[in-house]
């Protein structure tokens, strides 16, 4: 099974460079991140169309979360992290997935720090940890996808000193990331690719993409069941360099 993670970053805006990569790159699972759409804008009969079923969770301009799958149906089992029932932000979704769960997440960007941005941030990306230690401890196959907006490591972004003061590669929030892996998880990418220079994004500003100065922003984390059946992992980075793209590449593994 070829699962995919993907910051689309305006999915009717950028629907047909996503039909076009589904068409290529035919991943049987898609976790989508940054929407940009309200429930009803989401466009399920052309994904239909393209042969996957979809579940999702919009947000009129802002986030948005969707699992896509060929095959099977995903039977969803919630489309909110637990925790705070008066956070209404569409960021996570949850479903089961031909035999796996898929958690797909878009988590907070927490920039300007400091402040309440940031305090988010933080505060959301606890309550996933404490939603992971849960399916963690249910023995299921689960796989948690999408753009975590943390840069795990100094050598997950370019040199450069323009990203000190950023949410991003904040001590706290990488202790955060450090927390979800002390759960046991696997960072599929890294588990494939230990020693390699990987990114997943490239800002549009100041040439970013032009020179390769990337951050690695999108993760796959694996529970215990599925690090052993992981068999390919990678990112599609000629998709950033497409005309109208997403300022994101798409990550897959194949399990």
């Amino acid at each position: 099974m070829k699962i995919a993670t993907f910051n689309i970053n305006g999915i009717n805006r950028r629907l047909p460079n996503l039909m076009a990569w589904l068409a290529e790159a035919a991943p049987d699972t898609i976790c989508l991140q940054e929407l940009k759409a309200a429930d009803r804008q989401f466009p399920a009969t052309a994904l239909a169309d393209a042969g996957y079923h979809a579940v999702w969770k919009g947000e009129p301009g802002w986030n948005g979360v969707a699992i896509l799958t060929r095959g099977n149906p995903p039977i969803l089992t919630r489309d909110s992290l637990p925790g705070a029932p008066d956070d209404h932000q569409a960021r996570y979704i949850e479903a089961a997935c031909n035999g796996v769960i898929i958690g797909c997440l878009y988590a907070p960007n927490g920039n300007p720090r400091p402040g309440p941005k940031f305090d988010y941030k933080l505060a959301w990306t606890q309550r996933l940890i404490n939603h992971a230690q849960e399916l963690w401890s249910s023995d299921l196959p689960v796989v948690l996808a999408g753009d975590f907006n943390i840069v795990p490591e100094p050598r997950d972004i370019y040199e450069t000193t323009s990203y000190k003061d950023n949410a991003l590669v904040q001590p706290e929030s990488r202790a955060l990331f450090q927390q979800l892996l002390a759960q046991g998880w696997t960072d599929a990418i890294r588990r494939k690719y230990p020693d390699a220079t990987i990114y997943t994004f490239w800002d549009y500003m100041r040439n970013r993409w032009q020179r390769d100065a990337g951050l690695r922003l999108d993760h796959f984390l694996l529970s215990r069941s599925l690090v052993p059946k992981l068999k390919r992992a990678g990112v599609d980075k000629e998709v950033r360099g497409e005309e109208g793209a997403s300022d994101h590449a798409p990550v897959w593994i194949v399990i």
